[in-house]
């Protein structure tokens, strides 16, 4: 038996995971609302408080940099240790991921009907891949191909936390708006649940367009901006939202082209996160392929690498479970 963990800014996801002949298997999971802890710690403490049997080991994505045992966390005030999960679970080993390497390995676990194609690419194509996750906060990852033994083998990076890089006179104002506020700008400032509140009130306090007063009721009762705007945006009930989804996925599209480039990622890019299956169907529309082609000299290239979302929300649990079984298990 297997805990996997799936932490993220908002939500940790905990569940038992079992190996079959098929993959893993979900035995239980639960969620806890990750602002409500301190720790990780209490939150494993109370999921196997109310469960029994034996953990072998134990693997969590967590989103930030993994370079030890301790890890402090990129959208939680929070530092996880993994010699404390260790002793919660009787011994065994415990293993840290980045949150988007954790998404990259559950790849693997996946089936056809786990993923929408936006674009399907050269079907010869073989190489390196990627995976962005644009949600709280805005994960990427790469995947190196073995061409020996014809895999990709998952690697973490902190690209959400690079520059952003404006392409239009609007995004250029867009980042001096940001800028005026938060001083440097990454693109994870942008592109996540709390770029699309950025973007919105760029445009309404920057560019004076509208806010209803309906909207921003429903914004102020709700508390989650992100998801108001999105709804809004989608159903045409807002032309400020929509105004500020069209910013938003055309810059998502133009950072999945970066990230693609710079990966080298004729295997394909995958998004995952909590926004891009709820945007689907705007992903769908030409601006974010356009903005993921538009590399000038590169968009041949581009052109020909497959371009998927991720529906399966469980790909982290997975990923984690995968590593912990074949990473882990191995190790001496």
């Amino acid at each position: 038996m297997i805990l996997a963990g799936d932490i993220g800014g908002t939500n940790t996801r905990l569940a038992l995971c079992e190996r079959t002949e098929k993959g893993f298997r979900i035995t239980d999971e639960d969620e806890f609302s990750s602002s409500a802890f301190s720790g990780l710690k209490d939150i494993v403490d109370e999921f196997l408080d109310a469960r029994s049997g034996k953990i072998e080991h134990a693997c969590f994505g967590v989103p930030g940099p993994v370079t030890s045992e301790t890890v402090k966390l990129a959208n939680l005030p929070w530092a996880v240790d993994a010699q404390q999960i260790r002793e919660l679970i009787g011994g065994g080993k415990v293993g840290l991921l980045n949150d988007l390497e954790a998404n990259a390995y559950g790849l693997d676990e996946l089936e056809e009907t786990d993923f929408a194609v936006l674009n399907s690419g050269d079907p010869n194509c073989r190489g390196n891949a990627a995976i962005m996750s644009a949600g709280t906060g805005l994960g990427e990852a790469g995947m190196h191909f073995e061409e020996e033994m014809s895999i990709l083998r998952p690697f973490a990076s902190e690209g959400g936390h690079a520059d952003f890089a404006p392409r239009t006179d609007l995004e250029i104002e867009l980042l001096q708006f940001l800028r005026a506020r938060f001083g440097r700008v990454s693109v994870e400032r942008v592109v996540s649940g709390q770029g699309l509140e950025n973007i919105y009130e760029f445009l309404r306090d920057g560019k004076s367009e509208v806010e209803p007063v309906w909207l921003a009721k429903e914004i102020e009762v709700n508390g989650d901006a992100a998801a108001v705007i999105s709804k809004n945006a989608l159903n045409g009930e807002s032309s400020l939202c929509q105004k500020t989804l069209d910013i938003f996925v055309a810059i998502y599209g133009a950072e999945a082209g970066n990230l693609a480039l710079k990966m080298l990622a004729t295997g394909g890019i995958f998004l995952g996160g909590g926004i891009a299956p709820k945007i689907l169907s705007k992903l769908r529309e030409p601006v974010f392929l356009e903005s993921f082609f538009d590399k000038g000299r590169m968009r041949e290239l581009l052109e020909k690498v497959p371009v998927r979302v991720v529906l399966n929300d469980k790909a982290a649990l997975l990923g984690a479970a995968h590593f912990a079984f074949y990473e882990l298990e191995t190790k001496e």
